[in-house]
């Protein structure tokens, strides 16, 4: 096959489409119309002898050739981007949104300082702030996402990620609490507990308290000394967690971070926790479709020193 016939455009069209799975959304991405979108399908078929996407009962899927394609057809883009776009500067100037996917811890502790930052330096910059129900693996992979910041218990290996902090564990509770003055294992153990956690991607499922395994760090930590706090309410927000740990006889055992925005409230105490739960990583994580991309680059660094200052 002579290249010099190829229209390269094509591989733009079989790069969306094979991302969305879906003519009109591929479209709409690619800002042509419809027809437009179909023709380029039709002429891929054509160019590589393939239907490339069949039509099934749950829509619009991959034939075996064009998941062999996906890959390589990203590279060969990535590398053409990098040779048109080398070394070139993010422009403050731009009204560039980047969409960030992140837990409400990170949202809580990170993401207000980080917001503070981006508007001293690009003010015409936009966040996106997702949930990671909001968001998938795949998401991130493709760039829809352009980055993810959460406690991951795994990540695919693909993917680039850089620890943004470490942070340990604290009690927070009302000032009136019974044990507050006497805060030991024993009274922890007796008390009403606050659980609260969101890791990793998409839509959370119902919790239940005897299965130790999923109920994450405190818990497990519990478990290895052979004990089990009593858990009254579960929720998936740092920030109720801290409301709720108000009620005069409620426990949230939380990040540090977490707590200390509560540090100035007269109603709360936050107490060290009395036994040891190993410290957790805050990790931010990128697909390397954006790794070398000139803003992306500009916001990693940004959100690095902004959680620097904030040790």
């Amino acid at each position: 096959m002579d290249i010099s016939r190829v229209d390269l455009n094509l591989l733009i069209h079989l790069d969306v489409l094979l991302r969305e799975q879906n003519v009109t959304k591929a479209a709409s991405h690619l800002g042509i119309t419809q027809p437009a979108m179909s023709n380029g399908l039709k002429r891929l078929r054509v160019l590589f002898e393939d239907p490339l996407l069949v039509r099934t009962t749950d829509g619009m899927a991959p034939t075996e050739l064009a998941l062999e394609l996906k890959p390589a057809v990203r590279e060969i883009l990535f590398n053409i981007e990098k040779v048109i776009q080398p070394d070139r500067g993010f422009d403050l100037d731009s009204s560039r949104v980047f969409r960030i996917m992140a837990s409400d811890y990170a949202e809580s502790t990170l993401i207000p300082s980080v917001l503070s930052v981006v508007r001293q330096r690009a003010p015409n910059v936009t966040l996106d702030v997702l949930t990671p129900s909001d968001v998938s693996f795949e998401d991130v992979e493709q760039g829809r996402v352009d980055m993810a910041i959460n406690r991951f218990d795994t990540l695919p290996q693909s993917f680039h990620q850089k620890t943004i902090w470490t942070d340990t564990f604290s009690c927070l509770m009302n000032v009136d609490n019974d044990i507050a003055d006497n805060f030991t294992l024993e009274n922890y153990l007796a008390a009403s507990h606050i659980w609260v956690s969101k890791t990793g991607f998409g839509v959370g499922v119902g919790m239940n308290p005897k299965d130790v395994q999923r109920l994450g760090w405190v818990d497990e930590a519990l478990n290895e000394i052979g004990a089990k706090r009593n858990i009254s309410v579960f929720t998936r927000h740092y920030q109720v967690a801290m409301l709720l740990a108000q009620q005069h006889d409620l426990i949230a055992t939380l990040p540090s971070k977490a707590a200390r925005l509560k540090s100035e409230s007269s109603k709360l105490v936050s107490k060290e926790p009395p036994f040891s739960i190993p410290a957790f990583d805050l990790k931010m994580a990128w697909s390397p479709l954006l790794h070398h991309n000139a803003g992306h680059q500009w916001l990693r660094r940004l959100i690095v020193d902004v959680a620097n200052n904030e040790h």
